[in-house]
């Protein structure tokens, strides 16, 4: 069933061979290129759509050789959007550290300013999977969606706790911290579409500024 959930695992199938011996450098080659195929249909045509003969046609393999590296379409996206989940989680958690460390607003903004840049920084160094998560998340909750179902989930998560933490800590000032962090999850995530689109003209360091004054407005009212 297309809403079936089951235990996830990074990364794709593991195997034999010495590491950078001939053999992983191919195995590793043929990984990338499922990788690459998967993220160039699925942002042309969305998730759903794109089959796994397809990707592997478009990788130039056998389907059969897909299947020796990834259980099924799922596992693709995960490998897909994981440099974009890893870097975007590892950011929120190190703000929601320094935030409960912070001995003042000024600690605060520099905590937000330190995640903003990083979340620039992976829109610029993974574009492409960006903007496959952000077209991506909002669409029905699917198997082959997972896992950026599930990262929707916990930034969304994460999100809210920051803004509480902000509260709690007399940082910020807001009605409802939820309703806070959900309008600026919101406004971050349709300017870092709009850059990855090309709807925006905007370079890193403007981007970077926009972002950061989105997340800050709470702490500068």
């Amino acid at each position: 069933m297309d809403d079936e959930r089951r235990p996830r695992r990074a990364g794709p199938v593991e195997r034999p061979g010495a590491f950078g011996g001939k053999r992983d450098i191919n195995r590793r080659k043929r990984v990338q290129d499922l990788i690459d195929a998967g993220l160039l249909l699925f942002l042309e045509r969305g998730i759903e759509a794109v089959t796994i003969d397809e990707v592997a046609r478009e990788a130039g393999m056998a389907k059969g050789n897909f299947y020796r590296y990834f259980r099924d379409k799922a596992d693709l996206v995960e490998a897909v959007i994981e440099p974009v989940a890893s870097t975007t989680r590892e950011a929120v958690q190190d703000c929601d550290v320094q935030l409960r460390e912070a001995n003042g607003r000024d600690d605060a903004v520099a905590a937000y300013g330190q995640l903003g840049n990083r979340l620039v920084g992976a829109l610029a160094m993974h574009p492409d999977a960006m903007c496959l998560y952000l077209q991506e998340r909002r669409a029905p909750a699917t198997t082959a969606r997972q896992a950026i179902s599930d990262l929707a989930t916990d930034l969304d998560r994460r999100t809210m706790t920051l803004s509480q933490v902000a509260v709690d800590r007399k940082l910020v000032a807001v009605s409802d911290p939820r309703v806070s962090a959900v309008a600026v999850l919101g406004a971050v995530e349709a300017l870092a579409l709009a850059s990855v689109r090309n709807q925006i003209q905007m370079d890193p360091i403007e981007t970077t500024k926009s972002l950061i004054s989105i997340v800050l407005e709470g702490l500068r009212n």
